[in-house]
């Protein structure tokens, strides 16, 4: 996790290996400069004034959360008396990969600046956390539910925005198709899969792609119901992303109506962890998964 120090960031391509492969890049060359800043007892302040810039932007490159400029790296090697010329290529090597274009940029037109940090994130993740309790996640909706999804936050986007978004969100969904694609273990709060978003045969259709999905080896999909009474995250939704780097910090995300919060601190994300921990304890095993979806569907069946 990130020194205690370390504030909150609130801040049509294929997608493939390439694109995870800089995310990582970002990820490793961020918790590498900083590991050097820690060992010299440097503070992000010092650290800001040599790259003229500021303490805030020294931690967003030490989250990976920004581009790196060569200049600005050449002169931390320098504070933090990085001198071996081997290094200073392999670190330099790493700047380029990390710079790398990310798959999303064809969208920027219609992608909020504060959730691009979570699709870089979410191609880099091994292990995908998540407990909703108002939509089903964006990596499991079908296009008629997304378009839905989307009109509701989007009132004032035309069609060709509508569009763009869905195809966007329909993007992100390859990334469960890549061979090394992440875990997605997701709890549903039960008013996930009653919510009529989009209409009835919008919410039927969506169902039973979640049935499908069941079967994945890489999907594992739990139901809170309503009977359960209280549960350990009453606060809300939130997702967990776990790296196939151990150097690199899971990440808590949390999404807002305007924008987003991603939390590394390590007591905080232990909370977290804790929490979901208990939501997957709570919740309905996840064999039970498709009888409560063939419920949910036949119940629907017997209303007029």
């Amino acid at each position: 996790m990130s020194d205690s120090g370390d504030e909150h960031d609130n801040t049509g391509n294929d997608i493939g290996s390439h694109s995870s492969g800089a995310t990582v890049r970002r990820l490793q060359l961020g918790a590498h400069l900083r590991a050097l800043r820690q060992s010299k007892g440097i503070s992000r302040e010092q650290a800001g004034y040599v790259i003229r810039g500021s303490e805030s932007k020294i931690s967003r490159m030490e989250l990976g959360r920004v581009s790196f400029k060569e200049r600005d790296v050449v002169d931390l090697l320098k504070l933090y008396g990085v001198d071996d010329q081997a290094e200073h290529r392999r670190v330099l090597t790493m700047v380029r990969e990390a710079n790398a274009p990310s798959w999303w940029q064809a969208y920027g037109d219609v992608l909020d600046t504060w959730f691009q940090n979570y699709l870089d994130l979410e191609q880099a993740a091994e292990l995908i956390r998540t407990y909703e309790i108002q939509f089903v996640p964006g990596l499991l909706q079908t296009d008629a539910y997304a378009r839905a999804v989307i009109k509701l936050g989007h009132e004032d986007d035309g069609p060709e925005e509508v569009d763009r978004r869905a195809k966007l969100r329909m993007a992100r969904k390859q990334v469960l198709e890549r061979p090394e694609a992440p875990r997605l273990w997701a709890v549903l709060d039960e008013a996930v899969l009653r919510r009529p978003i989009g209409g009835r045969d919008v919410l039927r259709g969506q169902i039973e792609y979640l049935l499908g999905i069941c079967d994945s080896p890489r999907v594992r999909l739990q139901v809170m119901p309503f009977d359960s009474g209280g549960h350990a995250a009453a606060g809300g939704a939130f997702s967990i992303l776990r790296f196939p780097h151990e150097k690199l910090p899971d990440v808590v995300y949390i999404e807002h109506l305007t924008n987003g919060l991603y939390l590394e601190r390590r007591e905080e994300v232990d909370q977290y962890a804790a929490a979901i921990g208990r939501l997957f304890i709570e919740a309905e095993r996840p064999n039970r998964t498709p009888e409560i979806l063939r419920g949910i569907l036949a119940e629907m069946d017997a209303r007029p």
